[in-house]
Formats: structure tokens, sequence, C-alpha cells
């Protein structure tokens, strides 16, 4: 497995880390503790989670993930094999704090120590704002997005909660500090703040990127290598369309889109025929087409890590087994040539 640097942490994380969000719905306790097993076992010490998992989110599912990660904890007492990375939500849940879960120093300390007694451990190796409480182009908004911003006040907030994190680094309940969802003046803003005040620094940003959501690039992977934060990338897969299964409106029984409660802004046409030209790059070099799109987003520079989530053990011994994939020149051409024509499919 190789393992590259969580920003200037010291620490090395894989460059495959497992998504655990299907855990406590789709995917019952016994079968997270198989996932876990195996990816430990891989060379896998990277798992990233949420408060607000498992998903498609709800009130019944709230923090059952996390609940399952700190039972297996307890189960293989593991604990230190482990670089953890969780997220406090972003506002916009009802049912999280009373639905005034703002990400500020009072929720910040209620949703750490909700953490830590969900997952049995006294730290967090990495702690992340899994979304800003601005307005952001995230989930589907990139289309409509008119960007209002009181640059003054933003700025306030960010020192109050980098000033928590800050207490809570002292503390011992967590180490590291990330963002997720964010945008290139966010992040820059985080960074900037940081520096000047001598208070902590984002290590990393979690944002969307596969072969079919490449908004990343190019402003943010430019940030993300001059400064040494690189992206955790979620939804490699996209969900799992790159596999096809969702081609012409198939929902397999039991999958993502198929339980899945809120709309699904990547379904369009266009994405579809994104697809298609992907996996028939993909046969065309005899290769398989999700381990071809997990191979490229490993292959991109700014990546720390690629989050890979699988709801079968098929799956995750695939999604892993994409590790010692190197895609030829010719590959890369090819995902180039059909990234041009289909540069933003949703």
């Amino acid at each position: 497995m190789e393992y590259r640097p969580l920003g200037k942490t010291g620490l090395n994380v894989s460059v495959l880390g497992l998504g655990t969000m299907t855990w406590g719905l789709q995917n019952t306790q016994e079968e997270g503790f198989a996932q876990m097993d195996m990816a430990l076992e891989r060379g896998i010490n990277f798992f990233d989670t949420a408060e607000m998992y498992a998903i498609p989110p709800s009130a019944e599912t709230y923090g059952s993930t996390e609940r399952i990660i700190g039972n297996w904890f307890a189960s293989r007492g593991c604990r230190e094999r482990v670089i953890l990375a969780t997220k406090i939500a972003g506002p916009g849940l009802d049912w999280i704090r009373d639905g005034q879960n703002r990400v500020d120093r009072k929720n910040i300390l209620a949703a750490v120590e909700g953490s830590l007694q969900r997952l049995q451990t006294d730290y967090i190796d990495l702690y992340q704002i899994h979304w800003p409480n601005r307005p952001n182009y995230h989930f589907g908004r990139t289309w409509t997005f008119s960007p209002k911003i009181d640059a003054e006040r933003e700025r306030g907030e960010f020192v109050e909660v980098l000033e928590t994190f800050q207490e809570l680094i002292d503390q011992g309940k967590i180490r590291h500090v990330g963002v997720s969802n964010e945008s290139a003046w966010g992040l820059m803003t985080w960074l900037d703040l940081a520096k000047q005040l001598g208070l902590p620094r984002m290590v990393s940003i979690q944002n969307e990127y596969s072969l079919l959501c490449r908004i990343f690039e190019p402003d943010l992977s430019e940030i993300a290598l001059a400064e040494e934060c690189g992206l955790l990338a979620w939804s490699p897969l996209c969900r799992g369309m790159l596999s096809g299964k969702y081609l012409n409106g198939a929902r397999p029984e039991g999958a993502r889109l198929t339980i899945e409660t809120r709309p699904e802004h990547r379904l369009h046409p266009k994405t579809d025929a994104a697809i298609e030209a992907y996996i028939a790059l993909a046969r065309k070099h005899e290769l398989d087409p999700c381990q071809m799109a997990l191979a490229f987003v490993r292959s991109r520079p700014f990546v720390t890590s690629v989050l890979i989530g699988a709801t079968t053990m098929e799956q995750l011994h695939s999604n892993i087994g994409s590790h010692d994939l190197v895609l030829s020149e010719a590959v890369l051409q090819g995902i180039a040539a059909i990234f041009r024509e289909n540069p933003q499919p949703f």
C-alpha cells in the first residue's frame, strides 16, 4: 500500500482511504466489521466517517456509522492502527442539535463530544467541517450558485472556529483539522487566518472528485499542491455510477440510488453518455471500469487519499485492487479526450 503525507502533520495516510457511510443502513454492523478487517489487513490505515452518517441521512440513522466503528475499536483493540477522520455537520439538518447545527463554538464542542462517545475513543486524528455555514456550490448547486458573501463576517466566524479547534487540540481531543466541500476562497481564507493568528492549519480538503466531477481543477488543485493541503477525494466512482449499473434507468435492488430519498442531480443523459464512453475505453484496454476510474483519481498529484466505499466485500476487494493499476499513456489520452467532450456532465 502506498502512503502519502497528510498535509504538514507528519502523518502518512494510505492512498486508498475507507469510506464508511453505508454502515448502519445499507450495511449491517457485521458487514462493517468485515470491511474494516479487510481494509486494515490490506494496509488501509485511514478511515473517514461523519456524525451525520449513515446515508441517506435521517434522524433514525444519525450517528449509526460512528457507533459501528466504535464497537469495532472495542472489539478489535486496534485504535492506534487507524488514522481516524470524522466531521461536524453544517447547517440544514433539523434533527441535529434541534436544527441549530451551524459550525460554531457551541456546536463544535457538542459534536466532538458526541463523536468521541460513539467512536469509543479519546481522540480524533482529523476533525473536518462537513460543509460551510455560508452558501456553497456543492451537492448539485454548481449551475445556479451565485455567491453572496459578507467576507468580514465570515472571517470572524472562521476565527471563532479555529480558536475552538485550538482548545480541543490542547485538550487532546482532536489532533488535526480539515475542511470539506469548500471553495478556493474558503480554503485560502482558512489557511491565511491560521498563519496570521498562529491557529490550527487546515491539513486537507475533502471534496467530490471523479472522472465525472472534476470541478476541483484547476484552481483548488493548484492550492492543494502549493499549500500542501491535499485532496481527500470523495465519491471517486460518482456514487457507483461509473460502474454502469444505473445506465438506462436501471435501479438494482438495494443499491445507493435505489434507496436514495433525495433528488439525484447527477442523473442526466449527458452523464450516461460520459459513463458509456469511459466504460468503452476501459474495455478497449481490458480494464475494469471502476478500477480504471479509481486509478485515475489516485494518479492525480494533488490527491492525498481516494475514499473508497463499498456495500459488498467483492466490491471492496476490487476497489482495493485498483491500487496496483498504473494507467498507460494511451488510457490517459483516452480519458483526456472523453473529458474534453464531457467536461461537466451534471
